[in-house]
Parts: C-alpha cells; structure tokens; sequence
C-alpha cells in the first residue's frame, strides 16, 4: 500500500448503498487518498441466498461498491470480518433473544466491527480514519473533547447507533454526510452518474437473509424454543400458550393468540420461568428506566443529575427526562433516568441514548424499567 506522509488516507465502509458512495465521492473531491473497503460479514449461507439478499452484507452490495468505486478511480477491497462479526454481533444478538431481551445489532457492529476491526486494519495500512455514510455530525468542545452531533437531516439522523463509540474511536471517524440532507445525497450521486443512486434502502437486519429475526435463531437455537405459559398479570390467569421466548418482545400485540376477550400487550418477559406475561396497554408504560454499560460523549463521569430528552429505540419519538448515577450489584456506568411523563414499551436490551440539544450526551443498555404508582397512562 506505501508510505501516507501527508496523513489523509481514509478507508471508506463501502455498503453498496448510495450514502456510503457518496461519501467516498465526497472525500475524493476534497483530497483525500481514498480507499473504499466491503465488509465481508454475511453467515455461511449459499452463494445464491448470499447474492440475492438486499442488505449491506450481500454479494450484490460487493458487485456494487465495486463499480462504485471503478467509477470514483478508487481502489477497492473486500475484507473478510465473518469470523469477529458471528462472535460480537450474531451470537450477542441470538443469545440476548434467547434469554428474553431486545437487542440492537446495528450499535455492536459500528463499535467492535466498523470502528473496531476495520479501524484496526485501515490503520495497518496507514489510513488516519475511517469513514461511513452515517447522518451525523463529529465537533471538539472547548476541552478538545471530541462531540458526537445529530445529522442535519433530522428524518435520517444516525447518532442513535453511534452513542457507543470512545474518544479514540470519535478521533478517527468521518462522516461526510453529516450537514446533508438524503434529498442532496440522491441529487449529487445522479449527478456525477453513480449507479447506487436510486438504489432502495435496506430497513432489514443484515445477516438475517431470509424470514424473520426469530427464523435465524430457530435455525441455530432450536433447543431454545420450548413453549411455555402466557400469563395475564392483571388475573395471574394462563391465557395462552406461546412458541418460544425469541418470538416476543415488549409491548407487542399482533401474532400473541391469546383467550382474553380484550387487546393484549406483551408485559414482561421472564427467561427461568419461560413465562410471557400480557396486560392492556396502559401495563406497558413506564415512568422510567436503569440503564448499564453507560458511556458518555461529553465528559467522563456524570456528575449532578442532569436533564435530558432520551430515545428507547431507533425509531421513538424523544422524551424528556432526568438521569443520575445509580448503583447496584457493583456495577459499574449506569444510570437512573426518571421520565417527565410514562413511555411505552421500554425493552430491556435495547437502547436509552441521552441527548443536550443537538449533542449525544451518551447512551446505555436498558436493563429494567420503573412504574410510579399513579403515573401510568391509559
């Protein structure tokens, strides 16, 4: 690969997709010394199923960076992370469904897979950072603190999957799509002829090519699926007969074929006792949560109580509210965030991220959730 001297190589996380071609186009015209890099990551499936999967893990994606990058004069290469992305990301995932929790893949994979194995290996070959096609926004504070940013485009922004990453991890990442609109994105890759730019975007879990997240893990956990009691936790009432934990997850309603006469949401998942309890809805709100495994942005330590608005999912809408520290059992980084009002279907597994106006303040895996008395909604 040769000696950098003037430090500006970047490795760009190539999908297929048109953010990340666009991203790489991007630092191409600003001078960069581009290399576009695919991740191979997809589980031993056949060549066919491989290929036909839409996601950012299929032999199509590969097919497309590549021309992608033809056209851009950039090297490309495909680099095989199958062997870290089954033991961080798939086996984590299948295991946290298993014992009766909601997991996030897509955070794990961007901490130990994109800024964690492929940062290692861009470095090896003297790239100073590694770039994605992520909505969002890297700045310094006055402390020389690096600051994770919402994305401008607020319907796309992507600091939720990113709240994980470290100060080193922050330093060496580039997110070239960060002050732009998807709009613009579309328009720039038609413009300089990109052949991903009216390619569909992929909402699935990548690794999981064909049926659903529960199909995966029945095909390698079938031992795991044992039926077991759904339980009304308004009676203690068994209501129906469920097909195995990983089929649920809280507060979902469709496909739970119980006998109660009225709407029911799933309550509590309880792993030992392979039980599934159900309730109304006005059961799934909660007035707030203990998270674990807390990292913060902005600053080491939480200090005083703090306010700020928080998102259990992907997808939720913000809610205000205020953390503390909190401890328990010894453990280390985790915090305690009370709700100006009850949020519903807080899933433990998932996770709470922190937010001070346009900045990440950190995030964490919900481990429980807290019900005042009298602040449940109907």
């Amino acid at each position: 690969m040769g000696i950098n001297p003037k430090g500006n190589r970047v490795v760009v996380a190539m999908s297929g997709g048109v953010d990340s071609s666009v991203a790489a186009a991007l630092l191409k015209q600003q001078g960069y010394d581009v290399i576009g890099i695919t991740m191979q990551v997809w589980p031993d499936v056949s060549e066919e199923e491989a290929y036909r999967s839409g996601g950012c893990c299929s032999l199509a994606a590969v097919e497309d960076a590549r021309r992608v990058a033809g056209m851009l004069g950039i090297p490309h290469y495909v680099l095989n992370l199958k062997e870290i992305f089954e033991e961080r990301v798939i086996a984590n995932f299948c295991h946290e469904y298993i014992i009766g929790r909601t997991p996030n893949p897509c955070l794990i994979c961007n901490r130990d897979i994109k800024f964690g194995a492929l940062l290692a290996r861009a470095m090896e070959i003297d790239a100073s950072y590694v770039a994605t096609g992520h909505y969002a926004r890297i700045a310094r504070s006055p402390d020389g603190r690096f600051l994770l940013l919402r994305g401008v485009d607020r319907e796309k922004d992507q600091s939720y999957a990113l709240y994980m990453l470290t100060q080193d991890q922050l330093s060496r990442a580039m997110f070239p799509l960060g002050n732009m609109k998807k709009a613009e994105v579309r328009r720039m890759a038609r413009e300089i002829g990109l052949p991903v730019a009216e390619k569909a975007e992929s909402q699935e879990i990548c690794f999981v090519t064909s049926g659903s997240y529960a199909d995966f893990i029945r095909r390698r956990y079938p031992e795991r699926f044992k039926p077991g009691p759904i339980i009304d936790c308004t009676t203690g009432r068994i209501v129906g007969i469920h097909r195995g934990l990983p089929e649920y997850t809280i507060g979902q309603r469709r496909g739970l074929r119980v006998e109660a006469g009225k709407p029911m949401y799933v309550i509590d998942i309880d792993a030992k006792g392979n039980t599934v309890m159900v309730g109304p809805k006005e059961k799934t709100f909660s007035s707030g949560l203990i998270a674990s495994s807390v990292n913060f942005i902005p600053f080491e330590e939480l200090g005083e109580p703090m306010r700020v608005t928080c998102k259990v999912r992907y997808r939720a809408e913000e809610a205000g509210g205020i953390i503390e520290r909190y401890t328990s059992s010894g453990r280390q980084k985790m915090v305690k965030l009370t709700f100006d009002e009850p949020q519903r279907a807080i899933a433990p597994g998932q996770s709470a991220v922190f937010y001070d106006g346009e900045v990440v303040v950190g995030g964490g895996i919900i481990e429980s959730r807290f019900t005042y008395p009298g602040r449940q909604r109907s």
